[in-house]
């Protein structure tokens, strides 16, 4: 067997990863529990968010890229989210074939009744946790994924 030859803080990020893995499970399966009686699922509610948080309408293969998601995987959920008329497909000036996608008002009150829902959700799963320890979990969260996505060491927004 071979030796382990990584550092303190390589074993240390081992298990934060390993942590976060089984935090991102959960907090999908929590995602889905809260917005269910909305027809969502945290996969839609994640693509209807990303919409909202755009400043013009995107095709779905920049809606994945901001979501750090397959495009595949993205283009199906808002399939999905067109056929039940949460966000509608314009036409794109840019490129014939990437179609823009847009929330509907059926998309913007689904959303905002989710964010409603999850506002109490989060107050509550914050006790006990203070803002420093959030922001820094936040910054350092940030900083290895972009070294991951390959763009440096910048520092988090």
């Amino acid at each position: 067997m071979a030796k382990n030859n990584r550092t303190p803080a390589a074993e240390a990020l081992t298990d934060v990863f390993l942590e976060l893995f089984r935090l991102s499970n959960r907090l999908l399966t929590a995602g889905d529990r809260l917005v269910a009686d909305l027809g969502l699922t945290s996969a839609r509610w994640q693509v209807l968010g990303t919409i909202v948080a755009t400043d013009r309408a995107q095709p779905v293969a920049w809606l994945a890229r901001d979501m750090g998601a397959n495009r595949q995987n993205v283009q199906r959920i808002v399939n999905d989210l067109e056929k039940e008329g949460l966000v509608a497909y314009q036409p794109n000036p840019h490129h014939r074939r990437a179609q823009l996608v847009v929330l509907t008002e059926a998309g913007r009150r689904a959303f905002d009744e989710a964010m409603g829902l999850q506002t109490p959700w989060i107050n509550k799963l914050t006790e006990g946790l203070g803002v420093a320890d959030i922001e820094t979990t936040h910054k350092v969260i940030t900083t290895l994924r972009r070294r991951l996505e390959g763009n440096g060491e910048e520092e988090a927004a």
